[in-house]
């Protein structure tokens, strides 16, 4: 059965869409834990992030640190976090989030509630300054 990313992907859920190419793909987290907070995925539907192949899970890693880049331009924070954890959804993903301290990362806290406008407007923002 498809993951909720494979039909992202496919186009049949939408997304706020930050970055494209054609492996990977860069969209707004829809329960965040700070604004900005991304998800990088492989099209490709993999579960575990350890089953890429190599050269994919190298790619991966630098669309993701682009996508990094740009994020930390457009939100104000010390630095971007980086999870990996696998188990809320059957395909491969990375977390970026802008923190300030070590427990803005704890994904046991309470989530964002942002408008659509808002998601708008923090994607378009950060896809204006990918490099």
């Amino acid at each position: 059965m498809a993951s909720i990313f494979s039909k992202i992907v496919a186009g049949e859920i939408p997304c706020y869409k930050v970055a494209e190419d054609d492996r990977y793909l860069a969209f707004l987290d829809i329960n965040p834990l700070a604004k900005g907070h991304t998800l990088v995925i492989p099209k490709k539907e993999t579960d575990n992030i350890f089953d890429i192949e190599d050269e994919e899970y190298q790619g991966l890693f630098l669309f993701a640190k682009k996508v990094a880049r740009s994020l930390k331009k457009c939100i104000q924070c010390e630095k971007i976090g980086v999870a990996v954890i696998g188990l809320e959804v059957a395909h491969a993903h990375i977390h970026l989030v802008p923190i300030n301290g070590i427990y803005d990362i704890d994904f046991r806290k309470p989530k964002l509630k942002l408008t659509p406008e808002e998601y708008k407007m923090i994607a378009e923002r950060i896809a204006a300054r990918i490099e």
